[in-house]
């Protein structure tokens, strides 16, 4: 009997034992759950929430795996699976917001470290130059002290400026592994812009 077809007294029974096979570490009852309700999570619960159709995959990824590893948790009484799932797709839809404004804001103060080196008047006083020149080897100089990964991520992102997808696909990541991953690199590059110049501008 297909899912859709059975009641609830039905589908409740099957919901738990399926989970209760997951906790014995049944993959194929994972499988079947994932199958049952990843489509309605995506599509209900997370791209309306997230607008981006790569970022809702990486959220339900998340959701997916958080039930993993909390399977034990589910308790019939507040309400079906799906109604648990949900909780835990909002509260990861939630923390990838966060993870954003977070990530926006580190930006934010990276670019404006960085934006004497973008454009200029081709006119400007040799002295100008040399100031550029001094930061440019600053912030090379923080950067090559960085990890392989996260120099990546902000070589990628900032310095070639090309979009969050590209960013992603050519390290290997989901978009919101991504977001988390610059976010990290930004920290990173702050924590060792102030070891060797010193607090300036606004913390990350």
């Amino acid at each position: 009997m297909r899912l859709a077809s059975r009641g609830p007294d039905d589908r409740l029974g099957w919901e738990l034992r399926c989970l209760e096979e997951v906790r014995r570490g049944n993959r194929r009852a994972f499988a079947e759950i994932y199958a049952a309700y990843a489509p309605s999570l995506h599509a209900q619960v997370l791209l309306p929430r997230l607008g981006s159709p790569a970022a809702a995959e990486d959220a339900l990824a998340e959701t997916f795996r958080a039930a993993l590893e909390h399977a034990g948790a589910f308790r019939p009484q507040g309400g079906g699976l799906f109604a648990w799932l949900a909780r835990i797709a909002m509260n990861k839809a939630a923390d990838l917001h966060r993870e954003r404004a977070r990530t926006g804001k580190a930006l934010a103060s990276f670019e404006a470290l960085i934006a004497p080196l973008q454009g200029g008047d081709p006119g400007e006083q040799a002295d100008r130059g040399l100031d550029r020149q001094r930061l440019r080897l600053a912030i090379e100089e923080v950067l090559a002290g960085l990890s392989s990964r996260y120099r990546s991520a902000i070589e990628l992102r900032i310095l070639q400026d090309l979009a969050r997808p590209e960013c992603a696909q050519r390290l290997g990541i989901g978009m919101g592994n991504f977001d988390v991953l610059l976010l990290r690199a930004l920290r990173a590059f702050r924590a060792g812009w102030v070891a060797r110049h010193g607090a300036g501008g606004e913390e990350p």
